[in-house]
């Protein structure tokens, strides 16, 4: 395999992976809470768990489906943020799963010159690679909101890492 593929297959799954592990602290957080504070507001400055869910689907659309696939953006971002109910926790994840899904296969699928192909998103100019690091970081960035959001509300460890030991040293795979 050339290196080039080799690259971006690396980066392809790098970024599945993670975009996994977004998806799994979210359940954890869902999990941990009851459906009437889902659309609840820490304050007026900020969003609901629900809002962000609805915002991350619609972003994750936008720069990493529509715009790697070439497909129209249909993306109506301020209703992200006016929805106040209509969805369910299990729906919410249902919806984020399906969409990540849907991400990550246009991130497989997509050609190495799809991937260094420059588009504007949100009047942003960048490349493919540049959308699927975008899309990675952003819903890490809420995921971190959601975390928080559910930690002042529960005052308690989410647990995300039970089992693992965070303090094992580097080590590296050819030794």
């Amino acid at each position: 395999m050339d290196k080039e593929k080799q690259l971006q297959e690396e980066l392809v799954w790098n970024a599945g992976y993670r975009m996994n592990e977004s998806l799994r602290m979210i359940k954890i957080c869902l999990d941990q809470l009851p459906e009437k504070v889902i659309w609840q507001k820490p304050n007026e400055s900020s969003n609901s768990i629900g809002n962000l869910i609805l915002h991350l689907c619609g972003n994750i659309t936008q720069y990493g489906i529509a715009s790697i696939q070439n497909l129209e953006d249909n993306r109506q971002r301020d209703e992200e943020f006016a929805v106040s109910s209509g969805f369910t926790k299990e729906e919410l994840i249902q919806k984020l799963s399906n969409t990540i899904d849907e991400a990550k296969r246009a991130f497989y699928e997509a050609p190495l010159e799809e991937l260094l192909r420059k588009r504007s998103v949100q009047g942003f100019h960048f490349s493919g690679v540049a959308n699927i690091i975008h899309v990675t970081e952003h819903l890490s960035y809420h995921t971190g909101q959601i975390a928080l959001w559910t930690k002042m509300l529960n005052n308690t460890d989410l647990g995300f890492y039970d089992g693992i030991d965070l303090n094992t040293k580097n080590k590296s795979e050819n030794q």
